[in-house]
């Protein structure tokens, strides 16, 4: 016998058959993954000094690298006329195919920037289009959004305060800035997906909180992220090949002419001690909070754990094998997945409460 339906139960059925939680944190998920690369290939590109090899910014033409000898000797000549290789890599004697292979870094991660950009705008677009998204996250998703627009707005920023007759690098602030726009909008991008997770499953479920462990945690490993970008941009890793001693002391010898302050955001020995001992404050409070989530989501406190376990040890090989480009990208790459971890963890105790 069929059952009729009144206009409101039928409106509502409706409704429920346009929402695609699912398919849209499988969508975000994706993306949270090419936010990862971005990262990685962000960190070889740092690590490689490839950063300045593209002395302009073409959001459209820009897509397509050179492609005769001309072309290749017109882009040459721009990057001759600035700082790092009048007095860094033009000294060391760098030829033509040298500065192709750090300009395929830097062309290859302001593409992968742009497909990001395509992989969440487009997809955002067709959702938005279909009523497919459920009511409280519109604004959110044009957020995340927005946070891509700034994170390429910050990478030009970087780059341009190396593109000059004098700078010899990019601005290690500027640096920080665009590394933890990415990481800020990684977490986003998870805590989101999440969300809608949750909402798949039960249609009545809320977005999850912000706990007070959570917040706290998150403010310190901050702190630790802020503090290895200010290294990655002073060069600061190659301050000492030694641990846990710098300089065959603990504290080591650092510009103190122009106080503390000064020196800890401008000196590469002081930052790299702090980036060394502040990591055990962060790892003290990652514990605290994978003890906490462990009661909800054991899943989520194991990945917290290994997250920081490994990180920990890439950093200590990293040091003593002199700044070693692959280990050094693997410990940029194991920052963004503790990034995602915590972000899971915290998403996981605010869920339950």
């Amino acid at each position: 016998m069929d059952i009729a339906l009144d206009p409101a139960e039928r409106a509502q059925g409706s409704l429920a058959s346009r929402l695609r939680p699912r398919a849209m944190a499988t969508w975000l998920l994706a993306v949270a993954a090419l936010v990862t690369l971005m990262v990685v290939v962000g960190g070889i590109t740092r690590l490689t000094e490839s950063g300045l090899s593209i002395t302009e910014w073409k959001p459209v033409t820009g897509t397509i690298p050179p492609l005769n000898e001309a072309q290749w000797q017109a882009e040459f000549a721009k990057y001759q006329e600035i700082g790092e290789y009048r007095h860094v890599t033009g000294p060391a004697g760098m030829t033509l195919d040298d500065y192709k292979f750090i300009y395929f870094w830097e062309w290859f991660h302001r593409l992968l920037g742009r497909v990001i950009g395509l992989a969440f705008a487009i997809p955002l677009a067709w959702f938005w289009i279909k009523q497919a998204i459920p009511a409280g996250y519109k604004g959110r998703l044009v957020a995340l959004l927005a946070l891509g627009g700034m994170q390429g707005a910050f990478g030009w920023f970087m780059v341009r305060s190396g593109v000059n007759e004098t700078s010899t690098d990019v601005s290690h602030f500027w640096l920080s800035i665009h590394l933890l726009t990415a990481l800020f909008t990684l977490a986003g991008l998870i805590w989101t997906a999440l969300d809608l997770r949750a909402l798949d499953r039960d249609p009545a479920a809320r977005p999850a909180r912000m706990t007070g462990v959570a917040t706290v945690t998150s403010a310190v490993l901050f702190v630790q992220l802020l503090l290895g970008a200010w290294v990655a941009g002073l060069d600061a890793g190659l301050a000492s090949d030694t641990w846990p001693l710098m300089q065959g002391r603990v504290v080591p010898e650092y510009d103190a002419s122009r106080g503390f302050v000064w020196a800890a955001l401008h000196d590469p020995f002081l930052i790299h001690f702090l980036h060394r001992w502040w990591a055990w404050v962060a790892v003290a409070f990652l514990v605290v909070l994978a003890r906490r989530v462990r009661a909800v989501d054991r899943r989520a406190s194991i990945a917290i754990h290994s997250a920081f376990g490994v990180q920990i040890l890439l950093g200590i090989a990293t040091v003593l094998t002199g700044v070693d480009l692959w280990l050094a990208v693997l410990h940029q790459f194991v920052g963004a997945l503790l990034v995602a971890a915590t972000a899971w963890g915290a998403h996981a105790i605010g869920r339950d409460r």
